[in-house]
């Protein structure tokens, strides 16, 4: 009897309420609780449906694997900057120009880049198990089912593969690992290994440069017969320098001789015949002499001409040499920067076959079920009374109808 009468009070309510009046919370639960047995049956439905459907979906599994980039330090470098000094602008000029600013960001890159995901994709034969017939569709179903994440305060990359079958999963994930180790040692991942790579192209070229100069210096030495420009200049300065003085001497003492004896003195013409030998000999020496058959000493007049070209090879073998050895130490530092960090990541966590399914979530997956379903069937219930309300009213009703009539 209880019962009745509220079914029918609730009746009386919404017959009396009007569509433009605003429905009371009390008036909303007294709907909601006599149609409470309908509710209940469709959200257990609901439930049932969803139990359904995460019981035929196939599980699936994920495995994960972290790894440790390489580091991106100098420190060996910085040390030889030290000691080198003035060879920093060089070395900077390598290092600055080739430093990576993020680099877990470009190992990401390299996990998903094309050559390694399509390595992956024949090693283990997944264009088969895709049921794809082009790999470019195989791709893009391994980067769904694929995860490369860079921690943001660990600095660890995380694989994540998912499969069905979880040893597969854990295989994928350790040979995603492999794939991008063989892509790896191909490349100069490290500021290292790119200094490595431009010293040693420099190195080379350097090389290149003084065996030419040593070259040039020996076809020079050939053609003037200039052997060690410094003490042969030398030897030629003095020689010059002893004549010119005994010149000197003999001029002095024939003008002292004439103050007391005539031209036709035999001592004053001995002097004269003393002074005429030595400036033939300084005639010889400076190359004046253009009939000079001489060869014990390069003519003075060749000196400038001879001596700068050979002056100049020179100075390019000692360039060249400086240059060489200056790269070669940085080249040797690079290698032993490139040896000691290393261009492989560092397995932190090896992917082992997971024991608990990553999807689908059947707990969650069934009470967000039921929830919507729910929350769905008293908004239905809710509607179908606001309906039936408006249904009450003339004016409404032919709106409703003018309604159905645009479906139909």
């Amino acid at each position: 009897m209880e019962t009745e009468a509220m079914t029918g009070k609730s009746q009386q309510i919404e017959s009396q309420s009007s569509p433009s009046q605003d429905v009371h919370l009390l008036d909303l639960l007294i709907i909601l609780s006599r149609r409470r047995r309908f509710i209940f049956l469709f959200t257990v439905a609901a439930a049932v449906l969803a139990v359904i459907t995460v019981l035929l979906i196939p599980s699936q599994y994920t495995a994960e694997t972290s790894v440790l980039p390489p580091g991106q330090n100098s420190s060996m470098s910085s040390n030889l900057l030290g000691q080198l000094g003035g060879s920093g602008a060089l070395a900077s000029a390598a290092g600055a120009s080739l430093g990576i600013k993020n680099p877990g960001d470009m190992y990401v890159s390299l996990f998903r880049s094309r050559t390694v995901e399509d390595s992956v994709i024949r090693r283990f034969g997944l264009m088969a198990r895709y049921r794809k017939e082009e790999m470019t569709d195989a791709r893009r179903r391994f980067e769904d089912r694929s995860t490369v994440v860079l921690g943001s305060k660990d600095g660890l990359i995380r694989i994540g593969v998912t499969d069905p079958d979880p040893k597969l999963a854990a295989d994928i994930a350790n040979g995603y690992v492999d794939e991008f180790r063989k892509l790896s040692a191909n490349l100069a991942i490290t500021e290292a290994s790119q200094r490595r790579i431009f010293f040693e192209q420099q190195l080379l070229e350097a090389n290149q440069n003084l065996a030419a100069a040593e070259e040039a210096m020996k076809n020079t030495e050939q053609s003037t017969g200039v052997l060690q420009v410094d003490s042969q200049a030398r030897s030629l300065i003095e020689s010059a320098a002893i004549l010119r003085g005994q010149i000197v001497a003999k001029e002095v003492q024939l003008q002292g001789m004439r103050a007391y004896a005539t031209e036709d003195n035999p001592e004053m013409l001995e002097a004269r015949q003393q002074l005429g030998a030595l400036q033939g000999q300084l005639e010889k020496l400076s190359g004046s002499d253009a009939h000079s058959n001489s060869d014990i000493i390069v003519p003075k007049g060749n000196i400038p001409e001879a001596g700068m070209e050979y002056v100049r090879k020179l100075r390019d073998v000692k360039y060249y040499e400086t240059i060489a050895e200056l790269i070669a130490k940085q080249f040797e530092m690079a290698k032993l920067d490139e040896a000691r960090q290393g261009s492989i990541v560092q397995v932190i966590d090896v992917a082992v076959a997971p024991d608990k399914r990553s999807f689908p979530r059947r707990t969650l997956t069934v009470a967000l079920a039921a929830i919507c379903g729910f929350f769905l069937v008293c908004g239905w219930c809710l509607f179908a009374v606001k309906v039936r309300r408006l249904e009450a009213e003339p004016a409404e009703r032919r709106r409703l109808e003018a309604l159905r009539a645009t479906f139909r």
